[in-house]
């Protein structure tokens, strides 16, 4: 692919385009393969390294970039980053069938791989292989959207699974140990009752410590209740993130 620009030839290789549409009009950039949904999901965080060309074409194979007036008309503003972030985030990725195929079953395996390591059989306390939660997921017949990131799709699917009850799921959940002092013990062992999934250990001494385990999502406010309650004198400290038993769960 070549781009022309005034005076400039610019040869392109191993690029994937982006496009998007706003306001009536068709905005590309041009980017590194793999990098766009390596940025997506988090792995890669220097924009640097995602974009070729660091410009916003109206087509990117004829070299027609997007002038002033059209970006501050459709995106109203002219900070060339921020549209560049935008379309970046909320453009199509352009690739060929067999590309687009791969990928696809790429996400489909690592949407699976999350599930997997984020959640267990309630029943048994064991993970699941990563084979059976494909199988769960082609339950829920499940389209792959290429232009979100697999671990916001991969919270998704456990919500699907346990509304569906497609496999006894549950979230794995973490072990944490909560010291506070002594004066303060009972008072915020009755708030936190509310916030942790069971007690396994707990010990009345010069301070209060309380060993629990917790689904994932109470860590934060568990620590904003803690650090309130005590004016920064409580401690929250994570003993284990997935609480499990040994051995792949098995049909």
């Amino acid at each position: 692919m070549v781009i022309v620009q005034p005076n400039t030839q610019i040869k392109l290789t191993n690029v994937s385009i982006v496009r998007y549409r706003k306001g009536g009009k068709r905005f590309e950039i041009a980017c590194y393969k793999n990098k766009v949904m390596e940025w997506r999901s988090g792995v890669e965080k220097d924009l640097g390294e995602v974009m070729q060309i660091d410009n916003v074409f109206l087509n990117v194979s004829k070299g027609q970039t997007a002038n002033k007036d059209d970006l501050m008309k459709c995106f109203k503003t002219e900070d060339r980053n921020a549209i560049i972030l935008e379309i970046l985030k909320k453009g199509e990725l352009q690739v060929g069938e067999k590309e687009r195929a791969s990928m696809l079953e790429g996400m489909y395996r690592d949407i699976a791989t999350t599930v997997a390591e984020k959640c267990v059989n309630p029943e048994t306390k064991r993970p699941y292989t990563v084979t059976m939660i494909e199988k769960a997921m082609a339950d829920l017949h499940l389209s792959v959207n290429p232009s979100r990131s697999a671990k916001s799709q991969a919270l998704d699917v456990i919500k699907q699974l346990l509304e569906k009850k497609t496999i006894p799921i549950a979230r794995a959940q973490m072990r944490i140990r909560i010291v506070v002092p002594s004066k303060d013990g009972k008072r915020i062992k009755d708030k936190l009752m509310t916030m942790i999934a069971s007690k396994e250990d707990e010990d009345l001494d010069e301070n209060y410590e309380w060993t629990c385990l917790i689904d994932p999502g109470q860590f934060r406010p568990i620590n904003e209740l803690l650090q309130s309650e005590t004016k920064g004198k409580g401690q929250l400290e994570m003993l284990s993130l997935t609480e499990t038993k040994q051995g792949d769960e098995v049909f």
